[in-house]
């Protein structure tokens, strides 16, 4: 695992009432849901970034107001042709 240094002001903590431990929790959680959203990483690597469980992401996705089924039509599409 890699581990990567970033400068935020200390004010940033106290702002969102979080420990800095807590802020970058939450960091690495708004990342990974947004770039699930944008359809940029499967849920597993999205859970995996934020440091939950596929489950727990899924959840979590529902306090971000994300939908947990990030289909385009076309994929959709192909998806139901392959029902049986």
């Amino acid at each position: 695992m890699k581990t990567i240094p970033i400068q935020l002001p200390d004010t940033v903590f106290s702002a969102l009432r979080k420990t800095p431990e807590e802020f970058v929790q939450e960091m690495r959680i708004a990342a990974a849901v947004k770039w699930y959203e944008l359809g940029d990483i499967s849920q597993n690597k999205a859970a995996e970034i934020a440091g939950l469980s596929r489950r727990d992401f899924i959840n979590t996705l529902s306090r971000y107001q994300v939908d947990f089924m990030q289909y385009t039509a076309e994929e959709l599409a192909e998806d139901m042709t392959n029902v049986d």
